[in-house]
């Protein structure tokens, strides 16, 4: 009898001395089958990561320059003293926002028809300002002001009259749309109004009209 107390009384003990480290082993387990939180310094930086499109193609800021090249329709004394033709436009632009650019627009251009022509000068400013944006494509509204300098050369009893050369103010209208192909390159479609005041002559036939353009447009921005 008192060797069987003596056994008990053995692995009595000996289960006290290994609790602690069976406790120590069920815990190691349970917290094996936790997931474990990332390390603040395993994650990217949030310089690192991927700009988006948004990012790649941001050109605030920024300088263009363009040729745009269409028909140029004259109208009033314009279209009577001279044909449509095609013609070539220089532009300018300053983005100064996302949804708008300082424009400056140059054209030169002579339309002749038979003894007479019209011949304007123009370099017209103003603002584009986009409608939306969607992807790379934006269709945009341009307007302002400018300065121009039309001549004409008309036939009167047989004689030809050529009027004074001077520079008068006026207003330019369009609408157009515009596709961003990459970081550099666009290129697009411009309707575009110009309206010069009349200029009086002293014993000459006034100098007035107005006439539109409709262009294929190709800028570079840097």
């Amino acid at each position: 009898m008192k060797k069987i107390s003596l056994i008990s009384l053995s692995f009595l003990t000996l289960g006290l001395i290994s609790l602690p480290t069976q406790a120590q082993g069920l815990q190691e387990v349970l917290s094996q089958g936790e997931p474990k939180e990332e390390s603040t310094s395993s994650r990217p930086a949030r310089s690192q990561r991927n700009p988006s499109n948004s990012e790649i193609y941001s050109n605030l800021q920024t300088h263009s320059v363009g040729l745009g090249i269409g028909q140029t329709f004259l109208k009033s004394d314009h279209g009577r003293l001279g044909d449509d033709k095609i013609t070539w436009d220089l532009f300018y632009g300053y983005r100064a926002s996302h949804s708008f650019d300082f424009v400056a627009n140059f054209h030169h251009m002579k339309h002749k028809f038979g003894e007479t022509y019209t011949q304007t000068t123009g370099l017209a400013l103003g603002l584009k300002a986009r409608i939306f944006q969607f992807d790379n494509f934006s269709p945009y509204l341009l307007g302002g002001f400018g300065f121009y300098q039309p001549k004409h050369r008309r036939v009167v009893e047989g004689q030809q009259i050529t009027s004074d050369s001077k520079t008068t103010f006026g207003w330019h209208i369009g609408s157009g749309a515009e596709l961003q192909l990459n970081r550099h390159f666009s290129t697009g479609v411009l309707l575009h109004i110009h309206n010069p005041f009349k200029i009086e002559q002293a014993d000459k036939a006034d100098v007035e009209g107005w006439y539109y353009k409709l262009m294929l447009t190709g800028a570079y921005t840097f």
